[in-house]
């Protein structure tokens, strides 16, 4: 699963309707080139690959000023549905070597296109699996001979340990704010980050 395809997915749909540049534009504000390695390329190949996939439908096109003609795209009813499948994907699967994924972070900044119970469900669910990823690695060392050895190497287990413990507070403490009411979510709102244009007529 591709942390590109889930935002350029979110970016379209924000747009209601974009082409490339606009595509790529939105996401360099979020520096999603930084954190989740969206470049130019891939922003476009994704564009093409999932138009041919029935996710996204070329809607027009307009003639480039000083380069290419720009393709305009949208959702299809198929790419809504994979746009939401994603999302959910993207914040409950917690990786057991790296809790903070580049996937992870796409679905975090699309988050607010979630409703609210529904995002707080999902975040439950990854922290349950981090508390099981931390479980079997304190089992682990306690119970498998030579486990993380040489001792260098059992530091790394150590940082690793540290990070989950990190994810799982950092989860509980996103989640009692969005309980408390916390952020603007898709069902609070039409003006929600990432809500479609047709949400606010």
């Amino acid at each position: 699963m591709s942390a590109t395809r889930l935002l350029v997915l979110g970016a379209v749909r924000m747009y209601g309707k974009a082409h490339g540049y606009q595509v790529r534009r939105e996401l360099q504000t979020w520096s999603a080139d930084r954190w989740a390695k969206a470049q130019p390329g891939s922003i476009y190949h994704a564009l093409k690959k999932m138009a041919a996939e029935g996710l996204l439908e070329v809607v027009d096109t307009e003639p480039g000023k000083a380069g290419p003609d720009r393709t305009g795209y949208r959702l299809t009813s198929e790419g809504e549905t994979h746009y939401q499948v994603l999302l959910s994907q993207a914040v409950v699967e917690a990786d057991p070597w790296q809790p903070q994924t580049e996937l992870f972070f796409a679905g975090m900044s699309l988050l607010p296109t979630m409703p609210r119970k529904q995002a707080i469900s999902a975040l439950r669910q990854r922290v349950t699996t981090l508390r099981a990823q931390r479980s079997n690695w304190h089992q682990h060392l306690e119970s498998s001979e030579g486990w993380g050895e040489p001792p260098h190497v059992f530091e790394m287990y150590r940082l690793w340990g540290g990070q989950v413990h990190t994810a799982i507070e950092w989860t509980e403490q996103l989640i009692d704010k969005l309980a408390a009411g916390e952020f603007v979510m898709a069902d609070d709102s039409a003006a929600a980050f990432g809500a479609p244009p047709s949400n606010h007529d």
